[in-house]
């Protein structure tokens, strides 16, 4: 690795710590890029569960509605009895 990056061409001694630096530079974006990546899979899950829990409550809702009898029937029923 050393053998192939501008800093190896360097002799004084001070592109070892040029090196360290930009590896270190480097890392840190890394991380901070899987870090975003992370969040954004996380809020977009968290987001589309929400959506779907939300989609699926007004499905609910709408077939409560249906099934429920309307009070006409219930006169016709009750008033036999």
């Amino acid at each position: 690795l050393r053998c192939c990056t501008a800093a190896s061409v360097v002799t004084d001694g001070g592109g070892e710590e040029a090196e360290e630096r930009s590896l270190y530079i480097m890392r840190v974006v890394q991380i901070a890029v899987m870090c975003v990546l992370a969040l954004t899979v996380v809020f977009g899950i968290f987001f589309l569960g929400c959506n779907l829990l939300i989609k699926s409550e007004g499905m609910i809702n709408f077939l409560v509605k249906d099934r429920r009898p309307s009070k006409e029937v219930e006169a016709v029923v009750v008033g036999p009895y």
